[in-house]
């Protein structure tokens, strides 16, 4: 690959990069279009990336059909590089057939791949879940393989992935109504290690499909105990809960271009301390409990100097919420409220309501903003 390797956070080593699904799809599209026209398929086979890059994908997969139906199907491994990826080694086919002269260029979900049924996401209802830009890059490599050759670009391009359907059930898919299998995905091509693109990508993707579907109170969980401890205080559908994880800010910042009515936010102690004092992404590795900052809070409660000490060599955000709540001190509640102002700093828009909730380990609600 041509892409200069992420250097790890430690600095230790470089990161690699990987290729995005739509891609591999790219790439099998290309190898499978030369053995339908031309009888041998290309391995291995280079595509063109949106910018620029050149690189180049080995076939794992070919088969042809030279009967009545007439086809060709390539496959490729996707390879997301030092990325934590669930499609990470999935095996993508695209099958290749003649349309109707005049047709153009049609997509289809075969196997393990999704199919759109909800409102709100860049493709129509009944669409193959293959993105714009995946499609794009696929049409290109056809357009100019059809000029080289003199003949018209009218094909069929069914994508499948064999194990698409379990993948899928790892990610947002059905809660975003893509189902029965994965999306085909990228935009630049190449996956960057860690920087989360198809989590956020989710994130714009579910807000999207909440307001496309009447919803206008959303509720952004940091979790699984949070998102749990909002559905039994709203009783909502599910596409009313987007699970934001780490990236409030982010989050906010995609809300202020396309607002709704209402935001709360939710999510255990520590994490909303983090936004209280002013941290827009919640991770651990860019972002810690100041716990100087919560016993200065504490402070002007009113605690007593043996709780402020406590507090100072706390060794988690849990102790802090367990110290405090053992001697009716209201820091959750403070917290909650500076949370909530600094996340409406962030959204920049005070025509939308919004509210900030936190919850204990067991996952009950122990603070909100607005009570």
């Amino acid at each position: 690959m041509n892409e200069k390797a992420q250097i790890s956070k430690q600095g230790k080593k470089p990161l690699k990069r990987g290729f995005t699904t739509g891609a591999c799809a790219t790439a099998a599209v290309k190898s499978a279009l030369n053995a339908l026209i031309n009888g041998e398929f290309l391995d291995p086979v280079t595509i063109i990336l949106p910018k620029g890059q050149k690189v180049s994908f080995k076939v794992e997969r070919e088969s042809q059909q030279l009967s009545k139906e007439n086809f060709a199907k390539a496959g490729t491994i996707k390879d997301a590089g030092d990325d934590p990826d669930i499609t990470h080694g999935a095996l993508i086919i695209a099958k290749i057939s003649h349309a109707k002269k005049g047709a153009g260029i049609s997509f289809s979900a075969g196997k393990g791949v999704g199919t759109i049924t909800k409102a709100g996401l860049m493709l129509e209802i009944g669409q193959a879940a293959i993105n714009p830009v995946p499609r794009l890059m696929m049409e290109q490599e056809i357009a100019q393989f059809c000029k080289r050759y003199k003949i018209e670009p009218d094909f069929n391009v069914e994508i499948s992935v064999p194990n698409g359907k379990k993948l899928a059930k790892k990610t947002l898919n059905p809660r975003l109504g893509i189902l029965g299998g994965l999306s085909i995905l990228g935009t630049s091509g190449i996956v960057v290690p860690y920087s989360c693109s198809a989590w956020i990508s989710s994130i714009h993707s579910g807000i999207n499909v909440a307001k496309a579907n009447g919803i206008e109170h959303i509720i952004c969980a940091t979790g699984n105990v949070s998102e749990n401890a909002a559905k039994e205080k709203f009783n909502y559908p599910d596409i009313a809960y987007i699970e934001m994880g780490d990236f409030v800010g982010g989050t906010l910042k995609f809300l202020r271009k396309n607002p709704v009515g209402k935001i709360s936010i939710i999510g255990g102690f520590a994490k909303i301390s983090k936004l209280a004092n002013g941290a827009m992404d919640l991770h651990s590795k860019r972002s810690e409990v100041d716990f100087e900052f919560l016993a200065k809070l504490a402070k002007q409660l009113g605690a007593n100097e043996k709780l402020v000490q406590e507090i100072l060599g706390a060794n988690t955000g849990k102790q802090v919420l367990e110290l405090s709540v053992a001697v009716n001190l209201p820091l959750t509640k403070m917290i909650a409220q500076m949370a909530q102002y600094e996340a409406q700093k962030m959204l920049k828009n005070d025509d939308i309501e919004l509210d900030v909730l936190i919850t204990n380990r067991a996952g009950e609600i122990v603070a909100n903003s607005e009570e």
